[in-house]
């Protein structure tokens, strides 16, 4: 384990030794930003400072331009800006706002003399520094410069341009995003209000959420988070209520409009989505936050009750599979090599394919970490190091390789999942088994291993296929004729239990009814003890019925449209799962019915995503972020449940940082322009600052904890929310009363 330890450290930006000397020698252009945040500083990253200042959990976090000051914002209601030289509190702004803060920016291209917020009573308002007089003081209390009231649900984010001191972009829950242009009006009336015709609807997404690709968007999209380019500033990105992050091109929009009438949807330059999550239909699957790298090649999607995922932006590169909703179901599952076309051949190699010295040498850590990988298959321990050796050998050394060992690691990194069993591991197995047939279509570890994650997620019927087909590949009485067998026996025994429960089931519904009771509703029964349960996705199995569920929050009461509705009350309407809504009513708002396109509906195409990070847990927040750290963005970082936050390699999606970062959640992540530093925020009222200070590299920055174990844990929190029928965010905010069996009493609403 030693030495497999010591080749984990090893990083493809080479040594910082060798960059300095470079920078002597050549002085490359991009030096600095090679070195912002080079591995070995990243391993020394420990905890500078906690800052303290605020009343309340700091919600946003944000750079200026040059990195010399940082805004945050807090559920006290307060901006408050800091210096990054000594981390001082330089001012802290009494905004006004009702709510909590839950977004704030620096305008660009004003020497940080303005300053935008927004915040959970839907209001957006913008403050101007230069307007006071004389010295500045530390507490600041003054009437905004602008006043925008026109949205009618929280505010979660804010968008800038850069070079662009005159325009602000606000996303909201309302299914509106809004484009505020600070030099025609500083105030708007608020909404629902008789007069109120704001015409700065930039996209309205009122009627443009969706359960699954295949669906028409008929949801109303609260937005949750937003981003510009800063390379293509054309170019917007936002993410909300669903699994979809879209990508749309600002000069192709509609003139901005009012919300007095909701329009149709427009269409998207492109849509990013995991394949395996697109058609899961689970109404709690929605994003927290979205992001555009540095280079504005790739975007950053972080899901609720889900990982991180990275995608390729741009639409001709090779690495991005684009899928329709006819191609998810062929994509997950491609048809046993004795159903395959008979043009198929397999396209196997020698090994090795070259032969350089320097090829020689890397092809050596190759078979290494090989070694490495098999024998944690072979062992079932160190699972998580293990497929790190191979994404390592398949994502940084892929091009000193041949196809038969590509061939090899994707067969045992699939097995590797399959042991291991963390959420949508089964997915990730699924795809390195096509990917190994698409080398050799013939592979009996192929089937065998399609075998397993088909079983995993309860469709027997293909892995029985499977099976079958891996039966036929090898001889009667070899070891892997034994192998097939044992797995043939669990199917078998699957659907015995299959069927056994079915006829439970059916007896039980006979006797009682569909359902009884809000319990039955939120939860689902615990059947992991199950054999023909085990580690099955949720998405083959959702219970067809289904709740649908809107709720006024702090901040949103005199906004509900329903004037009948109780404060701080659920209204709940059950439904099947494949029944749509018939009808869609938006802020007593008329909406142009999207049904007058549908004979003409064209499917959408999503983009699959090229790299996933596995280890934090996201759940209990719906404001937590993941972000490209530095000029270049070599480094991806995500908050987490567990009041962690985590660091991985892009390029592989190896682990290389963990770091305790709060005493309950870590939301916000933002690293700094040009230096090697981090500023995290969370439920904490601190604010703590990042630098490399740590005497040498470590995994673990903060109190000394088994890094698998905590990794762990998460895993298990993410596992159990796939239970929950209504997202974490409500269940944490409500308290349920006692109820009579079958009956459904109003939830009172509790402090967050």
């Amino acid at each position: 384990m030693d030495a497999a330890e010591k080749l984990r450290w090893r990083f493809c930006d080479g040594s910082v030794t060798d960059l300095l000397d470079a920078r002597s020698l050549h002085g490359p252009p991009d030096i600095t930003k090679k070195m912002q945040f080079h591995s070995s500083l990243v391993q020394r990253l420990a905890l500078e400072k906690e800052i303290e200042g605020h009343e309340g959990c700091v919600n946003a976090i944000a750079w200026n331009s040059n990195g010399s000051l940082l805004i945050s914002g807090s559920d006290d209601s307060r901006v408050n800006i800091w210096s990054y030289d000594n981390q001082e509190l330089l001012h802290e702004i009494d905004t006004g706002h009702s709510a909590n803060v839950f977004c704030t920016k620096f305008v660009p291209e004003t020497s940080d003399e303005v300053v935008v917020s927004g915040a959970g009573d839907a209001q957006v308002r913008v403050f101007n520094l230069s307007r006071l007089s004389g010295v500045r003081p530390r507490e600041i209390s003054m009437e905004p410069a602008a006043l925008y009231q026109c949205h009618s649900r929280r505010v979660k984010k804010l968008a800038v341009e850069v070079g662009n001191p005159n325009v602000v972009w606000s996303a909201s829950e309302d299914g509106t995003l809004r484009q505020h242009d600070l030099r025609e009006c500083s105030s708007c009336p608020r909404a629902g209000s008789a007069n109120q015709e704001c015409r700065n609807v930039l996209l309205d997404l009122r009627c443009g959420a969706k359960k699954s690709l295949a669906d028409l968007p008929r949801q109303p999209l609260a937005f949750k988070s937003c981003d510009i380019s800063s390379v293509r500033p054309h170019q917007l990105l936002v993410g909300g209520s669903d699994a979809f992050a879209r990508l749309y091109d600002r000069r192709m929009l509609p003139p901005l409009s009012s919300c007095q009438t909701a329009r149709k949807p427009p269409p998207c330059i492109q849509m990013f989505c995991p394949l395996h999550l697109a058609e899961t239909r689970k109404s709690n699957l929605h994003l927290t936050h979205v992001a555009f790298s540095p280079d504005g090649k790739e975007v950053l999607l972080s899901y609720s009750g889900e990982h991180v995922y990275l995608f390729d932006v741009d639409p001709d590169n090779m690495s991005s599979v684009r899928y329709t909703a006819d191609d998810v179901r062929d994509q997950l599952c491609l048809p046993p090599f004795h159903k395959e076309p008979a043009t198929k051949k397999s396209r196997r190699n020698n090994f090795p394919a070259k032969a350089t010295s320097r090829n020689s040498s890397r092809v050596d850590t190759v078979k290494k970490l090989m070694q490495f990988a098999i024998k944690s298959l072979e062992s079932g321990t160190n699972l998580m190091h293990g497929i790190e050796a191979c994404c390592e050998i398949l994502e940084a050394m892929e091009s000193d390789i041949d196809d038969s060992f590509i061939y090899d690691c994707l067969c045992t990194r699939a097995g590797l999942y399959l042991k291991r069993r963390w959420k949508n591991d089964v997915y990730m197995a699924i795809r390195d088994c096509n990917r190994a047939r698409n080398i050799d279509f013939t592979s009996f570890q192929a089937h065998l291993f399609m075998a397993e994650a088909l079983l995993q997620l309860g469709r027997l019927k293909e892995a029985c296929e499977y099976a079958e087909a891996a039966r036929s590949l090898v001889p009667s009485n070899s070891v892997s004729a034994k192998q097939v067998e044992n797995i043939k026996e669990r199917l078998a025994a699957a659907e015995h239990e299959k069927n056994k429960k079915d006829q439970g089931n059916t007896n039980n519904d006979a006797r009682h009814g569909r359902l009884r009771s809000l319990s039955d509703l939120l939860f689902r029964a615990d059947v992991s003890g199950s054999s023909s349960q085990e580690g099955r996705e949720d998405s083959d199995y959702d219970d067809d019925m289904e709740l649908d569920f809107d709720t006024s929050v702090s901040g949103d009461e005199s906004r509900d449209s329903d004037p009948g509705a109780v404060p701080g009350s659920l209204s709940l309407r059950l439904h099947r799962r494949e029944d749509e809504p018939n009808e869609q009513s938006v802020e007593n708002r008329s909406i142009e019915s999207t049904s007058n396109g549908d004979s003409a509906y064209e499917p959408e195409v999503a983009i699959d995503m090229k790299q996933r990070y596995v280890a934090h847990c996201n759940v209990g927040t719906d404001i937590k972020q993941a972000s490209f750290l530095g000029e270049r963005g070599d480094f991806i970082a995500s908050g987490s449940d567990d009041g962690r936050w985590f660091i991985w390699e892009k390029r592989t999606g190896r682990l290389i940082k963990m770091l305790a970062g709060d005493g309950a959640v870590v939301n916000c992540i933002q690293s700094h322009p040009h230096d090697c530093a981090v500023a995290t925020s969370g439920i904490d009222n601190t604010i703590k600052l990042w630098t490399p200070d740590a005497e040498a590299t470590c995994m673990v920055a903060g109190p000394e904890i088994d890094v698998l174990s905590a990794i762990e844990n998460n895993q298990k929190k993410l596992s159990r929310n796939r239970e929950l029928f209504l997202p974490f965010e409500y269940l944490e905010r409500f308290r349920m009363h006692e109820f009579a069996e079958g009956s459904l009493h109003p939830l009172e609403c509790a402090q967050t």
